[in-house]
């Protein structure tokens, strides 16, 4: 029996998506890998998996790459938020994830914003191995010349550290991403973005995503790193982040919620054997 997939993108992060409200899939770490393998398999940066959910219009999880479930992936809400609002022709679909209760609205031709709710400010959020203060965190996690100033740390459902560095082009960050990825202050490991802040704005930011390396775009990522920012009064609470694969606007709301704001795209659909 074959199984219909969707393959979608946000700003170039890419997804393999399979529904299963009406054929269940729970796929082992190898089935995952499998798929998302770029030269035997369908390739992705993230598979997902879409269910039917009680409270909500479904509910959504996350596996990264290398097999890895995850809680959270903000591009990868916004392409299902599209994906079900395109099915029902409304103008909101409500999305359960293990992050929470995530809610997409159409904002545009092709464009979605998502809450993604109010972010983890707190060392146990993160979560860190031990206290620091989360908003200028004074632990030496790499010894480079751009990066010695105090990185920021947030969770969006996923732990997040981001740097804030002159030219975020100079940095090596397939070197140093994977080094710090896997720092043991960061017991789940770490998602880390380097942030080159244009005005209080714009922010160019680059992302090596734990479990996937270094993608096209984060939305978690854009999120965390407007948050840092904005905690460190370099940017407002709101601004465009200009990614790899393009550019979303983020915005922290008085009320504490994050809006993230951008594209999604089907580029093809196919079937698993």
């Amino acid at each position: 029996m074959t199984r219909p997939f969707l393959k979608m993108n946000g700003l170039g992060n890419d997804f393999v998506v399979i529904e299963t409200r009406t054929a269940p899939f729970d796929p082992t770490a190898d089935e995952v890998r499998a798929i998302a393998d770029r030269k035997t398999g369908i390739g992705c940066d993230q598979l997902i998996v879409i269910d039917k959910a009680e409270d909500a219009d479904a509910k959504v999880r996350f596996w990264n790459a290398d097999g890895e479930e995850v809680s959270a992936c903000g591009n990868g809400t916004r392409c299902v938020g599209w994906l079900l609002m395109q099915s029902s022709g409304k103008d909101e679909a409500v999305i359960e994830t293990k992050a929470g209760r995530l809610i997409a609205t159409r904002a545009g031709d092709r464009l979605v914003s998502v809450d993604m709710g109010e972010p983890g400010l707190g060392w146990q959020d993160i979560p860190l191995a031990e206290e620091h203060d989360t908003a200028a965190l004074e632990v030496a996690l790499y010894h480079h010349a751009d990066l010695m100033a105090p990185p920021g740390c947030v969770s969006m459902g996923n732990p997040h550290v981001v740097f804030f560095v002159p030219d975020v082009e100079a940095v090596p960050i397939a070197r140093i991403g994977p080094v710090i990825e896997t720092h043991p202050l960061f017991p789940q490991h770490v998602n880390v973005g380097f942030a080159q802040i244009v005005d209080r704005h714009y922010i160019r930011l680059r992302v090596w995503e734990r479990g996937a390396g270094l993608t096209q775009a984060c939305g978690t990522g854009a999120c965390a790193a407007l948050v840092a920012a904005s905690r460190r009064d370099l940017v407002g609470r709101h601004a465009t982040l200009e990614l790899d694969g393009g550019e979303l606007h983020i915005e922290w709301r008085e009320d504490g919620h994050v809006i993230m704001t951008g594209p999604a795209a089907v580029d093809f659909m196919g079937e698993l054997p």
